[in-house]
């Protein structure tokens, strides 16, 4: 009975914060995201302002979690779910196919996103995001001997999405028809292989450290 009432617990949470984050990007395309406030994604939600402060800090954060809703989680999953030859492999493939899936994010989406600075830097920070949950994938996948090896991966694979995200996401070229304007530039996929290419050498290196101790 206590873990039946806990699951729901946990799903009337999960529900509450896909309600909060749905409001959010509806009423931030609806009006700008500087006209919405947090008093009224959490009425169009159905739930008072003190809860929205249980699941989100700022208006900017709900907004983008609509965006990148448990992408870490689904990135950790699929670098467990996979097990493949090559941890490194995984992991950037793990990465790459995470967040490059087509139904992330429409062009309106994306429009708001990089047209409205803290909304900008709140997507790039979600990055960091990936991090704690990585680091458990990376440990389980290492035989869990080793906890500062997979914390210190999965922040390097965080810190590297950031700098990806930060070249995809950078200034237009300085013109009057600009007016300050971000766009995606080059590839993503390919920005994230570039930046996380030099973190393959540490997968590996830890890798065959697992290796050398199971053959002793």
């Amino acid at each position: 009975m206590t873990t039946r009432r806990s699951g729901l617990r946990e799903r009337k949470k999960q529900a509450t914060r896909e309600a909060l984050r749905a409001a959010a990007l509806r009423l931030a395309l609806e009006h700008g995201p500087d006209n919405v406030r947090v008093d009224d994604i959490a009425q169009a939600a159905g739930v008072s302002p003190r809860t929205y402060n249980n699941y989100f800090s700022s208006r900017e954060e709900a907004i983008v979690a609509a965006v990148t809703a448990e992408r870490e989680s689904r990135v950790a999953a699929a670098v467990a779910a996979r097990a493949g030859a090559r941890l490194a492999d995984d992991v950037v493939d793990a990465v790459v196919e995470q967040y490059t899936d087509p139904g992330d994010p429409d062009r309106d989406v994306l429009l708001l996103i990089t047209t409205a600075p803290a909304l900008r830097t709140a997507f790039l920070d979600t990055a960091a995001a990936i991090g704690r949950p990585l680091a458990d994938a990376i440990d389980n996948r290492l035989g869990g001997t080793d906890p500062y090896t997979a914390r210190v991966l999965a922040a390097s694979v965080a810190a590297a999405v950031r700098v990806a995200l930060e070249r995809w996401l950078q200034p237009a070229a300085a013109s009057p028809a600009a007016g300050g304007l971000v766009v995606p530039a080059g590839s993503l996929p390919d920005l994230l292989r570039s930046a996380l290419a030099p973190l393959v050498p540490a997968l590996d290196a830890a890798e065959e450290r697992l290796r050398r101790g199971e053959r002793r």
